[in-house]
């Protein structure tokens, strides 16, 4: 099993729900952290983390740039990096009938353009890691579709899964490996108003899905786990 200490974590939509959980769970673990937020200044959720291992950097999955250039601080602070968390996304209601198109491109934008842009410009440094883990926040919604969920997030999660099995191929062979991590409902901001959803009490717990990450950050090369799905309700598929 790999070591937490001296690798170094990027983790996007890291100030609150899974984002944050993850990054504390990995912390107490003993890696060091890069984590995107959109709002460095107004987060407060970071004061009692170790300074000498956290960065907080502008990330704002909607501006294209800020892909290379929350890479480029993270090199410039720690000179490596390990892993690479896609957290960051965002779940807007649309269906076939009614809603308007521009949500589908809001969610395109957060939910897939934004991890594939961090992708491209993380993948050269992973690669150098010779142990290099990318994990794709995916989701049930992902793996199959019910028509008590937007259509939009769904498409977009079943691009994430595509997306993840490209960059499995891409960093293979230099010891990068790849997961999409696919959780039911999370006890979040993001599903507390969705019509039919699961009931708070039948939810995954942010902190469930941090400890799940810290476990695939320790698998080794040979064991490489491409999907992982924590299904929160009872069904045929999944």
């Amino acid at each position: 099993m790999l070591e937490p200490a001296g690798r170094v974590v990027m983790v996007s939509g890291a100030s609150r729900g899974i984002g944050l959980a993850i990054a504390r769970r990995l912390h107490a673990e003993g890696y060091a952290l890069s984590l995107g937020v959109r709002s460095p200044g107004r987060v407060k959720a970071f004061a009692d983390l170790d300074p000498a291992r956290v960065l907080v950097q502008a990330f704002d999955a909607q501006r294209p740039e800020h892909a290379a250039a929350w890479v480029d601080a993270t090199l410039a602070r720690f000179g490596r990096i390990d892993v690479l968390v896609n957290n960051a996304g965002i779940l807007r209601a649309l269906d076939l009938r009614s809603g308007d198109e521009d949500v589908l491109d809001e969610m395109w934008a957060v939910n897939v353009k934004a991890p594939y842009r961090l992708i491209r410009q993380a993948l050269p440094h992973l690669e150098q890691s010779g142990h290099g883990r990318i994990v794709n926040v995916a989701s049930t919604d992902g793996k199959r579709y019910r028509d008590t969920v937007s259509v939009a997030y769904a498409m977009t999660k079943h691009a994430v899964l595509a997306l993840t099995h490209a960059a499995k191929f891409a960093g293979w062979e230099k010891g990068v490996r790849v997961t999409a991590l696919c959780p039911g409902a999370v006890d979040t901001e993001l599903v507390a108003s969705i019509p039919g959803v699961t009931p708070a009490a039948n939810r995954l717990a942010p902190e469930t899905v941090a400890e799940t990450v810290a476990f695939l950050l320790r698998l080794p090369n040979t064991a490489s786990v491409a999907e992982l799905v924590m299904n929160t309700r009872l069904e045929t598929w999944i």
